[in-house]
């Protein structure tokens, strides 16, 4: 009679939790991660390796770029890089890779002919043998290869914002654009510039004008006219009195004069317009520094009006709509605001301990006449946010570094600002909403949650299992987002690295560390109307990157790793002889990572894990949207990926790695043990 061979068990668990720094080992729950970096967590169970990020300034992103393969018999030595041109089409094409039979090319511009000469540079080097296919690469692995060849040819045409130092401030308009300030080389000024398909393009700040007593046909579009000087105007901003009463003062947005200088004394309009102009015209410029914060608003509910909205604390407030720029002024001896933010349809602005805001539905406003006022908090502002609650009691909060005050009401009529809490705060840029509201200080993330009655508030701290992560942290916050496809809060740090904390109904999924490969300085999320998602960040190095793009750091690889708990399979002290670790694995093109382990809290008594490499050959097929012997029949998006185990132990704990370039994201679900149940430790 034969011996009866052990049997093999197996334990399925889920990839969840996310990092846990603070938890004993005992009590850590299976699927939590001891160690992690450059992965985050899936709203719905699973870890993903984190996007790429890539340089953006309005030219054709790396991430789209797109690769052709052109059979070819070459005559001459032709190295990656060049252009090549044919000599009967025309067409051009950037080489990135010279094989024995063909040549991969990016930046394809017209059709290459089969039998045409080739030339680099006017000489000929060979002759085009076929037609040039999409893709066409041999194997996945090539084509992704190749594919990060063709996204590096087009990193090179993306420019820095022009200028020297960090990227100031960054934002998306709803009209489209992508706006971004740098100091210039001469460090003198800030300067504003604009996305565009041939790269940045500073933006023309134009002039101002001061003016007293204007009629009512001062219109915006006219000439302003002041003996034989003239100038368009593109704006009037009135501060104080009414266009109707005769009695007033504000500004006049102009372009540059034509006939000389604007002077003090009297002027008219081609419209009819009378008034009275206060001096000469000045230019208007940023000044050098700062950090902009920005937000986007419609005061006047009129369709066209929506603007956006910008401080720096080193600068006055302003306004712009995409064609005309509008400095603010308040009225303050130093009229510098640090941070912005629209409640009740009032600008709000901070000055040191003070938040002011302007009148309602009137950024140009900042006269109590108007319905403008002042609130003093005692300590010096880091920012505000809306708190979650019902329209009749919603309400801002006021964040100070060590404290918390809450502003109820809808206008200077009914404003009560209650002591919410004095030994918490925030620090500045952290500051998000998503579902409820979220803050950093130095005690860590902080959530300040609506109780079931409206308009009352209570906050919880939320990053005690990465206490160890925070602690090393807590006053190098840069700079926060939410991504809201994914359900996640983001909070950047100084040191290159990030905390991705994801979300499921209000409650945590996990809290995953980023580190990238470039300093980042300035952050903002928007969303279409679509649903489009658009993430950037202002880098220290000059450029603007937009985040989640592509298989790379900008062309860096993405180290990435995972270390799950040490998992006894619910038996703590029953040794068991590891066979097999199959991972449920899903993503969309082809990617490799490798695996390992460890056995019995990495005890050197024992060998550990040898490191393999498991290949996901993912793709995807669309019908009627392929080019025949040009695209992978393999469909496949969800695979099984096995590990071999060896070894003898009371628990193991699975390591994943990944670097790479050109890799896409993959998300690793959950994990079947297979093991065999041995005998109880002694």
């Amino acid at each position: 009679m034969k011996p009866q061979m052990p049997g093999v068990d197996t334990q399925w668990f889920e990839m969840r939790g996310g990092l846990n720094l603070t938890t004993p080992p005992l009590k850590l729950p299976d699927g939590m991660c001891q160690d992690a970096l450059n992965f985050e967590c899936q709203l719905d169970g699973g870890y993903s390796r984190v996007m790429g990020y890539e340089r953006f300034d309005g030219q054709t992103s790396p991430s789209t770029a797109g690769y052709s393969t052109l059979p070819a018999d070459l005559d001459e030595l032709v190295e990656v890089g060049v252009i090549i041109t044919g000599v009967t089409s025309g067409a051009t094409a950037v080489v990135i890779v010279v094989a024995n039979s063909y040549l991969a090319l990016t930046k394809v511009n017209g059709i290459f002919l089969e039998g045409e000469v080739i030339t680099v540079a006017g000489d000929p080097v060979g002759e085009v043998t076929g037609q040039a296919v999409a893709g066409g690469a041999p194997d996945q692995k090539t084509n992704a290869y190749y594919i990060s060849l063709a996204a590096n040819q087009y990193r090179q045409d993306i420019q820095r914002v022009p200028g020297t130092g960090p990227v100031l401030g960054v934002w998306k308009a709803s009209w489209a654009k992508i706006y971004a300030i740098r100091n210039t080389a001469g460090g003198d000024q800030a300067k504003m510039y604009e996305s565009s398909p041939t790269g940045w393009a500073e933006v023309v700040l134009g002039y101002e004008v001061e003016f007293t007593n204007a009629n009512v046909d001062l219109l915006e579009g006219y000439t302003l006219i002041q003996g034989g000087v003239t100038a368009w105007v593109r704006r009037v901003v009135l501060e104080t009195g009414t266009l109707q009463s005769g009695t007033n003062t504000g500004r006049l947005m102009i372009h540059a004069t034509v006939g000389g200088n604007l002077a003090s004394g009297s002027a008219t309009t081609d419209s009819g317009g009378t008034l009275t102009l206060g001096g000469p015209q000045s230019a208007i410029t940023l000044p050098p520094g700062g950090r902009y914060e920005f937000l986007e608003h419609n005061f006047t509910g009129y369709f066209g009006t929506r603007r956006m909205y910008g401080v720096s604390g080193v600068g006055r407030a302003f306004e712009y709509d995409g064609t005309v720029f509008v400095p603010l002024s308040t009225g303050m001896m130093v009229d510098t605001p640090s941070h912005i933010y629209e409640f009740k349809n009032h600008l709000f602005l901070s000055f040191l301990s003070s938040a002011q805001h302007s009148g309602v539905g009137n950024p140009y406003s900042f006269t109590a006449i108007t319905g403008a006022g002042e609130l003093a908090v005692g300590d010096l502002i880091t920012g505000f946010l809306e708190l979650v609650g019902n329209e009749a009691a919603a309400a801002l909060a006021i964040f100070t570094q060590n404290s918390t005050k809450i502003l109820y009401g809808t206008s200077t009529q009914d404003w009560q600002l209650i002591n919410f809490n004095n030994e918490a705060g925030a620090n500045p840029y952290t500051m998000q909403n998503i579902g409820q509201a979220y803050v950093m200080d130095e005690a860590g993330i902080r959530q300040l949650a609506s109780t079931q009655n409206f308009g009352n508030f209570e906050q919880a701290q939320i990053s005690k299992i990465i206490r160890p992560f925070i602690a090393a942290r807590s006053t190098r916050s840069v700079g926060s987002m939410i991504v809201r496809r994914r359900n996640q809060y983001r909070i950047y740090f100084n040191d290159r690295y990030a905390l991705h904390t994801t979300f499921d109904n209000g409650k945590i999924v996990g809290m995953m560390p980023i580190q990238y490969a470039h300093g980042m300085e300035c952050f903002s999320s928007h969303e279409t109307g679509t649903g489009e998602e658009t993430l950037l960040a202002g880098g220290t190095d000059g450029y603007v990157y937009a985040l989640d793009k592509g298989t790379s750091f900008d062309g860096e690889p993405i180290i990435s790793f995972v270390k799950l708990a040490f998992n006894h399979l619910k038996s703590p002290r029953v040794r068991k002889r590891f066979r097999k670790a199959v991972f449920e694995v899903t993503g969309g093109a082809y990617a490799e990572f490798e695996a390992s382990y460890e056995l019995g809290y990495a005890t050197p008594e024992v060998d550990q894990g040898i490191t393999q490499t498991i290949e996901t050959v993912f793709g995807s097929v669309f019908w009627d949207s392929f080019t025949w012997d040009a695209f992978y029949w393999d469909g496949r998006t969800l695979l099984p990926a096995e590990l071999d185990l060896t070894g003898t132990e009371e628990n193991i704990a699975l390591i994943l790695r990944s670097q790479s370039d050109m890799f896409d994201s993959i998300t690793v679900n959950s994990a079947i043990m297979h093991y065999t149940v041995r005998r109880q430790m002694r």
